[in-house]
């Protein structure tokens, strides 16, 4: 066996524990100088929050796909890639005096210490919380960490609530307009990760069924509306949406991520699609060449295949 083989792994350090980030500092400047009106990218220049602001959902989903594949080498990659939308978009911001990444480091360092005072002992944020020493110490579970959280999260959106009030109190409108629970939810994001949000959200003030039977037996509604609709209608379409929003609800009280879920299936049924194609070519064949029953001869085929390893 090679040396190399046999060589035991170093540690990555612990970027925690780091003194500096000189990469990451050359990085950010790297990314100012493109945005440099003398002498930087004219593409670059021209970019906006909104014109690449689709380029960030497409770099997170290729970063959690190689995520997915446990591919250490693809995720630096994809992971960096992310990191340049973030960088990309702070130095937007800078540029037009908004904020900098040095702020954007700050405001998320400190909401997640914050959020961690059983771990930070950040006596200041439990006092604000109305949390005593007592029930942060109490937190040594992974859900009783989640309850604390929920506790800091409620007060930090009262602080965002006294900071709404003021801007429209300063825009000349109604301080005391009353702000929707689902104010905050993107429409942007994909929908299932949107229902989702929508769906633990509303739960949070008591929106909720007593049991997932309840929540099985509104997806069984769901479906004898959607085909008591008229195929291919509207109403079709928003009844099949129902549906889907009722899985999703499923999903959440079972603790699945609905979104995981349908992209491992997605993935698990290109593996077994794949797996017939090869089979097809290694008899001579294109997969349009085979009628319904043989496809389904290929596809059972792929499950037992796929099962024996």
């Amino acid at each position: 066996m090679s040396e190399e083989a046999t060589r035991t792994p170093q540690p990555v350090p612990n970027p925690a524990t780091a003194a500096n980030h000189p990469e990451f500092n050359a990085f950010v400047e790297t990314i100012a100088t493109l945005r440099d009106p003398d002498g930087g990218c004219p593409w670059d220049l021209k970019q906006t929050h909104q014109s690449i602001a689709k380029n960030m959902i497409e770099e997170a989903y290729e970063a959690v796909s190689a995520i997915e594949e446990d591919d250490a080498d693809h995720m630096r990659e994809e992971l960096g890639d992310v990191l340049l939308e973030v960088v990309l978009q702070a130095q937007i911001a800078a540029d037009a005096g908004e904020f900098t990444i040095d702020d954007v480091a700050h405001d998320v360092n400190e909401k997640i210490v914050r959020r961690h005072p059983h771990v930070f002992g950040a006596q200041a944020a439990m006092e604000a919380a109305g949390l005593s020493e007592e029930e942060v110490a109490s937190a040594q579970t992974a859900d009783e960490v989640l309850d604390l959280w929920d506790v800091i999260k409620g007060h930090e959106r009262k602080l965002k609530d006294a900071a709404r009030a003021e801007k429209l109190r300063a825009a000349g409108l109604d301080p005391n307009a009353p702000r929707g629970l689902l104010e905050d939810a993107s429409r942007e994001q994909p929908a299932l990760m949107r229902a989702q949000e929508v769906s633990r959200k509303t739960v949070s003030v008591g929106f909720e069924w007593e049991s997932t039977e309840d929540v099985w037996a509104k997806v069984e509604e769901e479906i004898a509306e959607f085909k008591a609709a008229e195929p291919r209608s509207a109403e079709a379409e928003l009844e099949f949406g129902d549906i889907l929003f009722a899985l999703v609800n499923v999903a959440r009280r079972e603790h699945l991520d609905a979104e995981t879920c349908l992209r491992r299936t997605c993935d698990k049924f290109q593996r077994r699609w794949e797996h017939m194609e090869a089979a097809a070519h290694a008899s001579g064949k294109r997969i349009d060449d085979y009628d319904t029953q043989a496809l389904n001869d290929l596809w059972n085929a792929a499950k037992k295949a796929e099962s024996a390893q």
